[in-house]
């Protein structure tokens, strides 16, 4: 078969790109193509495809402002001829599914969320935005709405990240969606020997205000318990104003020493929603505990009491009595255990489960 792999854009290797990375390994023939791409930026697998940009990769500082030609995306998809290929593979975030396809091809959108700015966090990012943007979104949003919704119709097969977002597939597109879990490389994470935790809680993830990374700074100021946090983000000068001496902003580290922190943690205090949640993941394959907020995606990957502690209202207080009951019961968790959880989200399981799922769907 002549296969294409559609993603929205190319400009870093974050959770999307690393799905996409798998779907290069499973089929190294395929072409690429996405709206805009920076190689420098990109992983080994991805630059060794042939990669095509839409027109948008050709607009005047596409490269720092994509999203900003949001509302030519779906033109600039619509123009894609891709009436060679015989299996069309989608990856939506950003808009991507809606290429249109031979009418015997067969096209799999794999969903790690319907856009947000135009749906659920809508209104959150409407209030971010500057007053020109503030003042249009109402149009453009409505009319990327409709766009959305009859775009989805042209998919053979919808396969969604979460149970979290098939929920949301069902109510925005009116389309179910199978559940695939996305890969996470596990054994990059898995420690060599067991060791005990050092005195430490960490955040790890970008600081943005949607990860709720203020509960954290809140639940810690103040406490005599450490927190480092590892990412950065247009929230952080904010963040570190709240913060106290006990709170150490370590801003973006190479990969080697977030696996150390990883490992060494107490905890992982993960106080977001996420479609799905890649952190928890690793921190579990280190064989480290999280501490969650018991909402999206963490109700499908942490088990309460077992690999770690879900809150259920997104405060400090909440977080911090969540702490307490981690540290009262922390000899009942155990390492192995937590490893053995984590491999269930494996990228070995994450090919197998695609590869079943197309032979089915072919």
């Amino acid at each position: 078969m002549k296969i294409a792999l559609v993603h929205y854009w190319l400009v870093g290797m974050r959770g999307g790109e690393k799905v996409l990375e798998e779907l290069c390994k499973l089929f190294p023939n395929a072409d690429i193509y996405t709206h805009v791409a920076i190689p420098e930026k990109l992983s080994d697998t991805l630059n060794a495809h042939r990669i095509t940009e839409t027109f948008i990769g050709n607009l005047p500082g596409a490269r720092k402002h994509y999203q900003k030609y949001l509302p030519l995306m779906p033109h600039a998809l619509e123009a894609l001829d891709l009436s060679e290929y015989d299996l069309v593979i989608s990856s939506e975030s950003g808009p991507a599914k809606g290429v249109i396809t031979r009418p015997d091809a067969v096209h799999i959108c794999y969903v790690h969320s319907p856009m947000r700015y135009i749906w659920d966090q809508y209104h959150v990012y409407r209030k971010q935005s500057g007053f020109i943007t503030r003042a249009i979104m109402p149009i453009l949003a409505h009319k990327l709405r409709i766009w959305d919704v009859t775009s989805a119709r042209r998919i053979d097969k919808l396969v969604a990240n979460s149970k979290f977002v098939a929920k949301r597939t069902r109510k925005f597109w009116g389309r179910d969606a199978d559940v695939i879990y996305p890969p996470v490389n596990t054994s990059e994470f898995r420690p060599k020997e067991y060791q005990e935790p050092q005195d430490f809680y960490l955040y790890a993830g970008e600081l943005a205000s949607y990860k709720r990374a203020d509960l954290a700074i809140k639940a810690f100021k103040g406490s005599k318990r450490k927190l480092v946090v590892i990412g950065e983000g247009s929230e952080r000068a904010k963040l570190e104003e709240m913060a106290g001496e006990n709170i150490t902003f370590l801003g973006k580290v190479p990969f080697d020493e977030l696996k150390r922190h990883y490992a060494q943690c107490k905890a992982l205090i993960f106080p977001g929603v996420e479609d799905f949640g890649i952190i928890p993941v690793e921190v579990m394959a280190s064989g480290r505990p999280v501490i969650a907020y018991a909402g999206g995606g963490a109700l499908e990957t942490v088990v309460d009491g077992e690999t770690g502690v879900l809150f259920d209202e997104p405060s400090s207080k909440c977080l911090t009595e969540a702490m307490e009951k981690l540290e009262a019961t922390y000899k009942k968790f155990d390492q192995k255990k937590i490893i053995e959880h984590a491999e269930q989200f494996s990228n070995c399981r994450f090919q197998k489960e695609i590869m079943e799922m197309i032979s089915r769907s072919v």
